[in-house]
Formats: C-alpha cells, sequence, structure tokens
C-alpha cells in the first residue's frame, strides 16, 4: 500500500517508481559528496571543478576503467560549462591533486585518472584491530 503526498497522484507516484527503478545507479564515494563538494563548491568556489570531477566519475565508472580519454568539448557537453570553464576545473581538480592529466602529445586528446586520496588515507588508518 502506498501513502501518496499531499500533492502527489497515483499515476505520479507509478511513473517515479517505473521511471527511476528502471535507471542504472552510478556508486559515489560519501568524501565525494560530504567534502569534496562543499570544498570545491565553497572553499575554492569553483563549483564548476565539482562538477568536472562528477564527469570524469560518472565516465570512468560506466567504462570501468582508471583512465578516460575525453576532450574539453565533450566534458563541456557532459556539465553544460563552457569550454573555459571545463578548463578552469580541470585547472582546480589539478592544484588540489584530484586528478591526473596526461598527454600522448601536445595536440592530442587529454587522458584523465581521478587521485582518490582518502582511500590511501582510509587504508594506512585500517590497524586490524577494529581502529584502536
Amino acid at each position: 500500500m502506498t501513502i501518496l503526498g499531499r500533492h502527489e497522484s497515483a499515476r505520479q507516484v507509478a511513473y517515479t517508481f517505473c521511471y527511476y527503478s528502471r535507471m542504472q545507479h552510478i556508486g559515489i564515494d560519501e568524501y565525494v559528496l560530504d567534502v569534496l563538494m562543499p570544498d570545491l563548491a565553497g572553499h575554492d568556489r569553483s563549483p564548476g571543478a565539482f562538477l568536472v570531477y562528477l564527469a570524469l566519475w560518472t565516465e570512468l565508472y560506466r567504462r570501468e576503467e582508471r583512465r578516460v580519454a575525453v576532450s574539453l568539448q565533450q566534458l563541456a557537453q557532459r556539465t553544460g560549462l563552457s569550454k573555459s570553464a571545463v578548463q578552469a576545473g580541470v585547472g582546480v581538480l589539478k592544484r588540489r591533486g584530484l586528478v591526473a592529466v596526461t598527454k600522448a602529445t601536445p595536440t592530442s586528446v587529454p587522458e584523465y585518472q581521478l587521485v582518490r586520496h582518502w582511500l590511501r588515507r582510509r587504508a594506512k588508518g585500517t590497524t586490524g584491530d577494529g581502529g584502536r
């Protein structure tokens, strides 16, 4: 039995259940949402960098790869940002050590790899005795 909210009809609930239950879901580390998002958007004043990070995360997750080659124009289309805003966002991510960017040649499409430093910290903090 479904309890409808004040503004929901049975049709809306059925649509929501059918549409969203068939969608693929992407796992995101809690650190990305709890720490990285407010840090990039608030402290660095670069919400664009966070959008670029999410776009790269999504692409890597879907491809099940550690690196992905994607152009600035493709990132701009995926994030809704301008190409220059994507460039600025990538610059912030590089400066913060959150992404590694490599190029085979100066004119080739960049290859991105996310650096998830919080995983190394978590592994170092694990002592095997329940954290005591």
